[in-house]
């Protein structure tokens, strides 16, 4: 690890950028350029005492899942985040596997997606970013780790709690839909990956998993109508938009109601509930 070189890699990075660039409001006027350290530190889910202390060479050595974090916090590029990572005394992640890059062009359309709920998933449904909306629309999921980040493992691992969000008669549905789109993947990566991986462990854990897998029922879901389930605001009637990356590694999944109905009020009481969780306010 090189303290000096990641603390200024990351002070250059965050001074370069704007709050617009990632879909923060301006606020009152700045001394100095740049997003404040508070900000970069919550937008990566991290402590700003933490970051503070990496930019000022004090802090331990980031974890990988923390320079992930890092990386899509401040945009950075792939030659970009490669370098933060071996400042920090990592090896640069492989480019050709799956991970938790998500590429800052794909970023900029979830920053301006200020008015519906939207997320970067991986092809496996982990998080890999949200807005302010998708989070309290569904819980902070980014900061997830390990295979609990993936939308179906927490689907058959925990399903009391995770199914909540969905009416009853909608349920059976949702677990084909997801096993689906996970065969999809399987189909794609091959039994030795990740995939294989994750579909041995449900296979493990969850006979109601083994018993839709062996469907074979194969589908990648570009879009879907669906009612949630809010504790705050009860039931929400959205529309789903999934646009995928040219390799089909990862999805932009956009929630939006229609326009001056009932779901459409509740979104934006959402996005008000959600804007005052992040800046902290009362």
């Amino acid at each position: 690890m090189d303290p000096a070189a990641l603390a200024e890699f990351l002070r250059r990075r965050r001074s370069a950028l704007t709050p617009a660039d990632v879909g923060l409001p301006e606020g009152a006027r700045r001394r100095t350029p740049g997003l404040r350290r508070e900000e970069v530190a919550q937008l990566a889910a991290m402590s700003s005492d933490y970051y503070t202390r990496l930019e000022q060479r004090r802090g331990p050595q980031p974890s990988e899942q923390m320079l992930a974090s890092l990386a899509r916090a401040l945009r950075l590029s792939r030659d970009e985040r490669d370098y933060l990572y071996r400042a920090a005394g990592h090896a640069a992640p492989d480019r050709t596997s799956v991970s938790a890059y998500v590429a800052p062009a794909l970023l900029r359309v979830l920053d301006r997606l200020d008015d519906s709920a939207a997320l970067v998933l991986s092809s496996l449904g982990e998080t890999l970013a949200q807005n302010h909306i998708a989070t309290a629309l569904f819980g902070d999921r980014v900061s997830l780790t390990g295979w609990e980040r993936s939308d179906v493992y927490r689907w058959f691992a925990h399903p009391e709690t995770e199914r909540m969000i969905y009416p009853a008669d909608d349920r059976d549905r949702q677990s084909r839909a997801v096993v689906a789109n996970l065969r999809a993947a399987y189909g794609a990566m091959g039994r030795r990956s990740r995939a294989g991986e994750l579909v041995a462990e449900l296979t493990r854990i969850s006979p109601e998993f083994a018993a839709v897998w062996a469907r074979h029922e194969v589908a990648k879901r570009f879009e879907d109508h669906k009612v949630l389930i809010h504790p705050e605001v009860g039931e929400i009637e959205l529309d789903c938009q999934a646009l995928f990356t040219e390799d089909q590694g990862q999805l932009l999944l956009v929630l939006t109601a229609a326009p001056r109905s009932d779901a459409d009020e509740k979104l934006r009481l959402l996005s008000m509930l959600g804007a005052r969780a992040f800046t902290g306010g009362d």
